[in-house]
């Protein structure tokens, strides 16, 4: 074997063995336990970043610990190929969004096969590829026949310049990203799934401390996240009535304004309500009051999502009508407010400015009344500063209510419900924060929506038979809207498939979450073209284990789960959740430094051109470059701002590319799982990589002292039948030991612990002094056989190498499905054990006795030892203290 350690000569072998075994391919094997452990696929952004490296390593030292303990482990990839990014690369480089797509896809694979990862490539799917969003259609056309699916108009963020609807994140301080047009809210048609009808099944099965909770192996943090979302509120729905009408002479919304409230104990306190600018009472309000109407204008340019309007000023106007409280009668003026959104519940909010803090700040602002109808016991109440005792529902008490005075929350509520339902004007009522998912996008990269339009029949769905309905991959994106408005041969020969008439097809494509919501069920049967899935979901699902970023908890996972219902209920797969165990790693931090521009911008450095700047404490107070950048010379002062999350825009990324070509992959992924737990932050630290590295040195270094011993496979095989040496069992001892803990940190996932038992174990072996006889050479191979299956799942290619160099698959077999080593009972026996030795108290050093010892010849072992014969002097023992396994304490 060499003598050094060569990365790329070792990882250039153990691909081709693996190629030429089709080493990583899966079926399903009836009567073998099954293990399904996937990564949340990537975005074919062009590059792997070490985020990347890191997943799929967590994933890959998995699949090889569970497939050496005889487990049929399927580990698949694929790529989330539709979406936006895409085509903003189109619009930048003037090329179809699909060719830069295949051209990442395939650099992608390159860096991922790079990497020594245990994928069956041959379920790999693409979302882009119309033989997958083929089933995204049929799907959604099954869901158009249950009703999950269906269309109304919606509110979307309009770029009047570009032509195109903008996502929430593309809208800052009101402007298109791209144009910096002022974007407008606009009504337009839309298809929306139905998840709300799962929200009490998604929430149930999601929630901490439910009996019906069947998650139980995803961190709390997530379950306690997908509950927020999901939002269930118990409360009441009720109606304002009014006499306002149309100019048609008919009530608007039948003469009464809806609002739902969980603090119905403060119905005493509404002092004002505030509706969303696309009410049907502030369009009516509008048409007659020009100031209003701008201001309803100026709301649409705002947020559309309750993020959004948490954080922006909260401002209002007054329409000039009033509604009936219908409790007491009073006329209550009705306002818009910007803060208000016509899509959540009936776009209208009843204020009660004393008992909620938005509602207050409104009212100060407006100069509105503030009347206090709940009260706590000690706590003073003020018009003019919010306290928190004034939303307090466990110790408030209703007062200046009539009826409710006296009453606690949760009967006040009762009393409300009661006396609204009488007059047929509300009911309680369970709500979810929870909206219908909105798949429709006004965007090119996605799946057809598959509807077609009919001057005489509508939105007609396309008919089964013709899907998939295959999205045009020449189209480069202009910035001019959606280009399949204007694709001749998107809409060529379609015609209604019920009069047969010329018509069009829908433009909207799918959001991508659609696409992700369902593809590890697609990898359990990547190539049947006539189910969406088959009998391979039945072997697989649900997933054993799912591995992604924090950033995921919410949408995806909920899409997913929701989307895993349904077809459920379809009869297309018998689970009903899809991932058993979730764990989300933690992100790759790196420094970050920058240098304000003179136009006020920034500019950023990479870490390699920079030191750090010290005070006299050691602490980072600053940095310099110590190369120079650009105009900036070597030593000019720029900004240190911390570690952050590595980005390509902050300069503070690092290429696995790079990593590999010089230290190999086996370092990459040895130092993403040794520096901090799968869970944790990992902060980049260029010495640990260099020290990862050296341990592989060292690794390579002792098999190679190895090598000239024959027969290594065969002595570790028989080394319970060797006469060993009193250094040879404390060795086995000391592997056995480690080896104990090491597969225990397996089972948890610890991996970084993993390969800390694995440098105690290479530390043991280095440290063995052996005299050349058969049972030593016997129990060094056993040991360096134990610890290269050990460092395997995360080092694979040089422990591949070394095992195949040194004899042990002439043995043993092929590592990837070597048996997984088991700690030997006999030898974690110790013949010998040391006990500290006192003499009055004090530690004096130790004695070494047989394990099977009794009390009378260890007492004998410290009264004649050289410790205390030396501190006794000659006098007599008056006591002998024997703490078992621990010490000896012998009282002069």
């Amino acid at each position: 074997m060499q003598e050094k350690y060569a990365h790329k000569d070792v990882e250039r072998a153990a691909h081709a063995h693996w190629n030429a075994n089709d080493a990583y391919r899966v079926t399903e094997v009836a009567g073998k336990k099954k293990f399904y452990a996937c990564s949340m696929l990537p975005y074919p952004s062009g590059k792997l970043h070490m985020g990347h490296v890191r997943n799929y390593t967590i994933n890959d030292m998995l699949t090889r610990y569970l497939r050496m303990n005889g487990h049929n482990v399927l580990m698949p990839m694929g790529w989330d190929a539709f979406g936006l990014p895409a085509e903003n690369a189109a619009l930048k480089n003037g090329v179809p969004p699909a060719k830069w797509t295949y051209e990442n896809i395939a650099y992608m694979k390159q860096q991922m096969q790079a990497m020594g990862l245990a994928i069956d490539w041959s379920r790999e799917v693409a979302t882009c590829d119309p033989s997958y969003y083929k089933w995204n259609q049929w799907l959604f056309l099954k869901m158009l026949e249950k009703g999950i699916a269906y269309r109304k108009t919606q509110i979307v963020n309009w770029d009047p310049v570009d032509q195109t609807v903008l996502a929430n994140e593309q809208v800052i301080d009101g402007k298109g990203w791209r144009t910096g047009a002022t974007v407008e809210k606009r009504e337009i048609p839309g298809y929306y799934l139905n998840i709300t009808a799962y929200a009490d099944e998604l929430l149930d099965h999601v929630q901490l401390g439910n009996p019906k909770a069947t998650l139980n192996g995803w961190p709390d943090k997530v379950r306690l996240m997908q509950e927020n979302w999901i939002g269930k509120s118990e409360g009441v729905r009720f109606a304002f009535p009014h006499d306002i009408k149309a100019a048609d002479g008919a009530l608007i919304g039948d003469g009464r304004m809806y609002v739902f409230t969980t603090r119905a104990d403060t119905i005493m306190g509404v002092t004002f309500c505030a509706v969303a600018a696309e009410h049907p009472l502030a369009h009516h309000a509008a048409l007659s009051n020009p100031a209003l109407a701008a201001f309803i204008e100026e709301c649409k340019t705002g947020g559309t999502t309750e993020a959004e309007l948490a954080t922006q000023e909260k401002k209002g106007m007054a329409t000039g009508l009033f509604v009936t409280h219908p409790l007491t009668g009073a006329q209550v003026e009705v306002w818009v407010g910007n803060y208000v959104l016509m899509s959540y519940g009936d776009g209208a909010v009843m204020g009660v400015p004393a008992h909620d803090e938005r509602d207050f700040a409104f009212a100060l602002k407006y100069d509105l009344k503030i009347q206090q109808v709940v009260a706590v016991d000690g706590e003073a109440f003020s018009n003019t500063a919010w306290a928190d005792s004034y939303a307090d529902k466990q110790r408030g008490v209703c007062v200046n209510s009539g009826v409710l005075d006296g009453l606690s929350q949760k009967a006040a509520v009762d009393k409300v419900a009661e006396l609204l339902a009488a007059q047929g004007l509300g009911e309680k009522k369970t709500t979810f924060r929870l909206r219908d998912w909105g798949i429709s996008r006004q965007r090119y990269w996605g799946t057809p929506i598959p509807i077609i339009h009919c001057a005489e029949h509508g939105a007609v769905p396309v008919p089964e038979k013709d899907l998939p309905v295959v999205l045009p991959q020449d189209c480069i994106p202009d910035g001019s809207g959606n280009p399949l408005h204007k694709h001749e041969g998107f809409h060529a020969g379609v015609v209604c498939p019920i009069c047969g008439k010329a018509a069009r097809r829908e433009t909207d494509t799918m959001d991508t979450f659609v696409d992700s919501s369902w593809y590890f069920m697609r990898y359990c049967d990547p190539t049947n073209s006539e189910k969406m899935v088959a009998d391979g979901a039945d072997y697989w699902m649900p997933m054993d284990q799912y591995i992604g970023g924090i950033e995921h908890a919410i949408l995806h996972l909920l899409y997913a789960r929701f989307w895993t219902k349904v077809m459920r209920d379809l009869g297309l797969v018998k689970v009903d959740e899809p991932f058993s165990k979730l764990l989300t790693q933690g992100m790759v931090l790196n420094h970050i430094y920058s240098r304000r521009t003179e136009k006020g911008g920034k500019d950023y450095f990479w870490p390699q051109d920079v030191e750090h700047v010290l005070d006299e404490a050691g602490k980072v107070v600053g940095a310099k470059l110590i190369k120079a950048v650009g105009d900036l010379p070597v030593g000019t002062a720029i900004d240190y701002e911390g570690v952050g999350t590595m980005s390509k825009s902050k300069n503070n990324g690092v290429d696995p590319q790079d990593l590999i070509e010089k230290y190999g992959a086996d370092t990459a992924r040895l130092y993403t799982m040794f520096t901090a737990p799968p869970e944790a932050t990992l902060e980049w630290n260029d010495a640990a990589v260099e020290g990862s590295y050296r341990f592989l040195r060292r690794v390579w270094g002792f098999g190679n002292k190895l090598c000239a011993t024959a027969g290594l496979g065969a002595l570790a095989a028989n080394v319970g039948q060797q006469t060993l040496s009193k250094a040879a069992k404390a060795l086995r001892l000391e592997v056995h030991t480690v080896l104990k803990q090491v597969d225990y940190d397996y089972q948890r996932m610890q991996y970084n612990t993993v390969v800390s038992g694995a440098m105690k174990m290479l530390n043991a072996l280095d440290d063995f002094k052996g005299d050349g006889s058969v049972g030593d050479n016997a129990a060094l191979a056993e040991g360096f056989g134990m610890l290269l299956r050990c460092i395997y799942p995360a080092t694979p290619h040089i422990a591949h190498s070394l095992w195949v160099e040194l004899g042990y698959a002439a043995t043993l077999g092929d590592l990837l499905d070597a048996p997984w080593p088991q700690a030997d009972e006999a030898a974690l026996q110790r013949d010998e054990i040391e006990l500290m030795l006192q003499i009055n108290g004090k530690l004096r050093g130790s004695i070494t006795v047989p394990a099977a010892a009794d009390k009378a010849a260890i007492e004998a072992a410290a009264l004649a030892s050289e410790a205390f014969v030396k501190q006794a002097n000659g006098a007599a023992p008056k006591k002998v203290v024997v703490v078992p396994g621990r010490l000896v304490n012998v009282v002069v």
